[in-house]
């Protein structure tokens, strides 16, 4: 449809009903959001024909730090999401605006050599042009307009929720929508290892992508078990808290690559690849010959991932039984592990800043007081933002508190949405 016919749809009753399915029952935002984005497209490239996309953020219910070890995770997608409208053009060049973050460029898809690092955006989209091409699939020109409302440089996965974005247009505008999501994740895991040089796993890209509250085992990478898990947290009178602490985590890529680097050195002991391919009992078998060879953190770091990943099992098992507390219980240990074990909640060369910590111990002073909820450290760590999950009436307190103490505006009530990364002509 061009401008205006999409225009017309999206603010029509079936509009409303096509985003109902994506957000739930209060869309009117939503509906100035694509209105924006589709008047935006037309200021800047004109009535063109033209296709409304989505990729929704997404949060770590546990599971952290797990999957670039090929383990175990349970996520979901969030109601925050990037969108944008996007339509062919024959120029061979890639022209996208980002109204979120004031930012314009041009890519020429016969130039996708990788530049500089802190071009971020830019070099993303090269990298998922990249990883389309490198598995033999259609790439072309085409023009953008995107907004996004995902917390940026926050943990949970602005970049992700982008690739997604751009791998959803690519797929349509070039490939007849043919394309499997799981495809979408490991393109994403491409752009971000080769064009970030950023050790992540394929986790943030598989909960993007494919929506909802999912189990994610990476056991086999290249073919990851995906399976839903039919389980609302508001059906159960909770509310699911996203809290910003403070300085985001978009400059440290080099604490989260040393995670994954420590795991795979005590793996390397054992002349293996990956932690998933031995057991913890050999690990706990030869720790002290382990400890001399890979170092103290990293035995823990390795001994996290074998512990979280009984915990996804155990909280999935919880949840598909209907057994809500005791998956809160699984969630709190999560979170404990990650702080004491992992160690992924401040930066040890600048121990003056402990946002996570703080916001971690504040909460958990408030749940004790309520003897109700969980908390953990939501995402890569170090920085960025805490899960929380507490009764819906005392919901509006703990923001209070929570914003009374961290500033305004620092904890942000989210739902789990139950569609992934995707054309809205598909939904």
């Amino acid at each position: 449809m061009r401008i205006k016919e999409s225009i017309g749809f999206i603010e029509s009753e079936a509009g409303k009903k096509l985003l109902e399915r994506i957000y739930g029952t209060d869309v009117k935002a939503e509906t100035e959001r694509y209105v924006k984005v589709l008047s935006g497209y037309r200021d800047n490239f004109g009535d063109c024909e033209v296709k409304l996309f989505t990729s929704p953020g997404r949060t770590e219910v546990c599971g952290n730090h797990t999957d670039h070890n090929h383990g175990k995770v349970l996520a979901g997608s969030i109601d925050l999401d990037c969108i944008c409208a996007a339509g062919k053009n024959s120029s061979g060049k890639i022209n996208i605006i980002s109204e979120s973050f004031n930012q314009s460029f041009t890519i020429d898809v016969e130039d996708l050599s990788e530049g500089p690092r802190y071009l971020g955006t830019v070099e993303l989209t090269k990298g998922i042009l990249k990883a389309f091409l490198n598995e033999g699939y259609q790439v072309g020109g085409f023009d953008a307009y995107i907004t996004s409302n995902v917390i940026a440089s926050a943990g949970v996965s602005s970049s992700a929720s982008y690739e997604m974005l751009i791998c959803s247009i690519i797929n349509e505008l070039f490939n007849d929508g043919g394309i499997d999501v799981v495809r979408y994740a490991h393109m994403g895991k491409y752009s971000e290892n080769v064009y970030w040089k950023k050790a992540s796993g394929l986790m943030d890209q598989m909960a993007c992508a494919v929506g909802g509250l999912i189990s994610l085992d990476f056991g086999d990478p290249d073919h990851p078990k995906v399976e839903k898990v039919d389980f609302d947290f508001g059906k159960k009178n909770y509310d699911m808290i996203i809290v910003r602490t403070g300085k985001g985590h978009a400059d440290l890529s080099e604490e989260y690559s040393s995670i994954p680097g420590e795991m795979k050195k005590v793996a390397e002991f054992f002349k293996k690849s990956c932690l998933r391919e031995l057991s913890e009992e050999e690990l706990i078998e030869r720790i002290s010959e382990v400890r001399s060879f890979a170092g103290d953190r990293a035995v823990m770091r390795a001994l996290h991932f074998f512990e979280e990943n009984k915990r996804v099992d155990r909280a999935v098992s919880a949840l598909s039984r209907n057994d809500f507390e005791e998956a809160l219980g699984v969630i709190t240990d999560s979170g404990n592990s990650s702080w004491k074990w992992l160690q992924n909640v401040y930066v040890t060369g600048a121990k003056k800043e402990q946002g996570i910590c703080v916001a971690l111990a504040l909460t958990e002073i408030f749940l004790r007081r309520i003897k109700a909820g969980a908390c953990r450290v939501n995402g890569g760590g170090f920085a960025g933002v805490i899960q929380v999950f507490v009764p819906r009436e005392y919901s509006s307190e703990y923001v209070s508190y929570i914003d009374k103490a961290l500033g305004e505006g620092s904890a942000i009530v989210m739902k789990i949405r139950n569609v992934g990364a995707a054309c809205l002509d598909r939904i």
